[in-house]
């Protein structure tokens, strides 16, 4: 029987280890949707029931994203440009037309772009506002559909919560109560569904905007209390101690304070009792945005983070704290920095904390960006804001960061099962990494994966060398056995290590072994990689401001069994 097994796991080109993972994989989500279902179905009837009517709105939350002049003058003349798509309405409801694609629908129905209108104090633009409304509720008065997914619908009561000034402003009696009703309805959905969400980001915004209806709406004591105590024990879960989310992605945590900030302050406001967890949490989470943060002010592009705005970035500054001290680690996280004078480097230390985290998770184990001065140079692909599907497989993939490959295989494959969702199916289960000062006062990290041991056989290894000065990066980049064994002579796998260069940066070849690279400033590095002949290919980066942009990378391609280590280095130009 176990021949026949592994016979059949060869035909697939799959290890029997990872078939067995698959099938462990089918076993849980199963079990996981059953959990879901039993939860539902034992909720109390009065979590769906109307109960206790509000009776006002009792404070607006504020919306800490910039507002858009020029988007809103849009809006009023009937053209909605969301998720790469544009829809002209010509005057009729946006909710009366067939959607482009059902990213821009969603987004449509988040009604976060009604932050705009705030750009015009006029009627036109409250009248606008009560239209999109009512023509949603038309449109979607059943609670099923994209549009009432969970995520969604927490962004259409945020949204409308902090931006109710502009939807009441003018509004009859009769509009008035229809929309209080409406938020109350949202928040018995989200209610309702809360106990059956996994532990994700959008379980902790959930928790978020519930605490922020809890004192926004005329509720009851017992709702607050309970909406403090479920916010408290989603914070101490998710925002771990080091600060970073266990999404293990910049980008939730903008997203995360973008929410926490202003029900900080509304709890102030209103003069009641603060969470527990909820102002430690947002200390916690400023020390670890500011650990991702290259010198230029952009986020590092690991775990789904793209292009994050300059002016949310600049809204959430203005609210540190912490006095923008930077770690040099995130250990409960998994991600290590290097820093000596204008000299930055950040590195993927770890792995994702849960199969139902990896649906979200990049294979960037190891992989690692480099800035300097004002200037980022080394980066990952990142993520485009509007991407279909395929583009957001290939931005997981391994090579879509500068990393290192074996065959063109990624270190961490994800499945594309409808039923599992794109989650890990195989690859990296452990990440090691040590942290050590040389002799020579040299900041050390060394970085090892199995993402490579269960198809090739191999445990790649990385270490990063930063001087004193930061004039000088040195890596060493190869491949071993278990138990440190080198690999065979005859091993003809070819790996692949790659340096995605920002769009930015303008590179030359200057011999066989070096490439200069500089910066619009004029900050100028040095790549060599002495008898590996590194090349510039083209690539594309996807975190630009205008979407998918052409790029550049740095290219080593060797043979394992020939080298089984190979040596960079970056220096500096005075």
């Amino acid at each position: 029987m176990r021949e026949e097994t592994n016979r059949q796991g060869a035909s697939l080109g799959f290890p029997v280890s990872e078939i067995w993972r698959y099938a462990s994989l089918y076993c849980r989500e199963t079990l996981v949707r059953g959990r879901a279902l039993v939860l539902s179905a034992w909720l109390p009837l009065c979590r769906f029931s109307p109960g206790r009517r509000a009776a006002r709105l009792l404070v607006a939350p504020t919306d800490l994203r910039i507002a858009d002049p020029l988007e809103a003058e849009d809006l009023l003349e009937g053209r909605f440009s969301l998720a790469g798509a544009v829809l002209e309405t010509g005057g009729r409801p946006a909710f009366s037309f067939d959607m482009p694609s059902l990213a821009f629908e969603r987004e449509l129905a988040s009604f976060s772009w009604l932050r705009h209108l705030r750009t015009r104090r006029s009627e036109d633009a409250n009248i606008f506002a009560r239209a999109a409304v009512l023509s949603f509720l038309r449109r979607h008065r059943a609670v099923r559909g994209p549009v009432w997914q969970t995520d969604a619908t927490v962004w259409r009561l945020s949204a409308w919560l902090s931006h109710s000034t502009i939807v009441l402003k003018g509004a009859d009696t009769g509009f008035y109560r229809r929309f209080v009703d409406q938020i109350a309805r949202h928040e018995r959905v989200l209610r309702g569904r809360y106990r059956a969400l996994p532990r994700d980001e959008t379980r902790l915004q959930a928790a978020i905007v519930l605490a922020m209806t809890a004192i926004s709406l005329d509720l009851s004591d017992h709702r607050k209390r309970e909406a403090a105590r479920r916010l408290d024990e989603e914070l101490e879960r998710q925002i771990l101690p080091d600060g970073g989310h266990i999404a293990r992605s910049p980008d939730a945590l903008v997203s995360i304070l973008l929410r926490l900030l202003p029900l900080r302050q509304t709890y102030i406001n209103l003069d009641q009792i603060l969470p527990k967890r909820l102002v430690p949490s947002i200390d916690r989470a400023y020390a670890a945005l500011n650990f991702f943060r290259h010198r230029d002010g952009d986020l590092a592009l690991f775990n789904g983070t793209g292009l994050v705005p300059g002016t949310a970035l600049s809204a959430l500054l203005r609210y540190d704290e912490t006095g923008g001290a930077v770690f040099r680690a995130l250990p409960h996280t998994g991600f290590d920095r290097l820093q000596a004078e204008k000299t930055t480097l950040i590195a993927d230390t770890g792995r994702p904390l849960s199969v139902h985290l990896s649906k979200t998770a990049h294979a960037g184990a190891a992989a690692f960006e480099m800035s300097a001065g004002k200037n980022r140079f080394i980066v990952n692909a990142g993520v485009p804001l509007a991407a279909s599907d395929a583009v957001i497989r290939m931005a997981r993939m391994t090579a879509a960061h500068s990393a290192v490959t074996i065959d063109d295989r990624t270190a961490m494959q994800f499945s594309r099962s409808g039923f599992l969702g794109p989650v890990a199916c195989g690859g990296i289960t452990r990440v090691e990494r040590s942290r050590d000062t040389d002799e020579n006062g040299h900041d050390c990290l060394v970085m090892q994966h199995d993402g490579y041991l269960n198809r090739f056989g191999l445990m790649f290894q990385r270490r990063l060398t930063l001087s004193p000065d930061g004039s000088e990066i040195t890596g060493t980049d190869g491949f071993r056995r278990k138990n440190e064994q080198m690999p065979a002579h005859n091993d003809r796998y070819i790996a692949i290590a790659r340096f995605h260069l920002h769009p930015a940066i303008w590179t030359m070849q200057e011999d066989e072994d070096t490439i200069f690279m500089t910066a619009p400033d004029n900050e100028s590095w040095l790549f060599s990689a002495p008898g590996l002949a590194p090349a510039i290919e083209d690539d594309l980066f996807f975190a630009a401001s205008a979407g998918q942009t052409a790029s550049r990378q740095i290219v080593i391609a060797w043979t394992v069994g020939e080298h089984p280590d190979i040596h960079w280095r970056m220096n500096r130009l005075s």
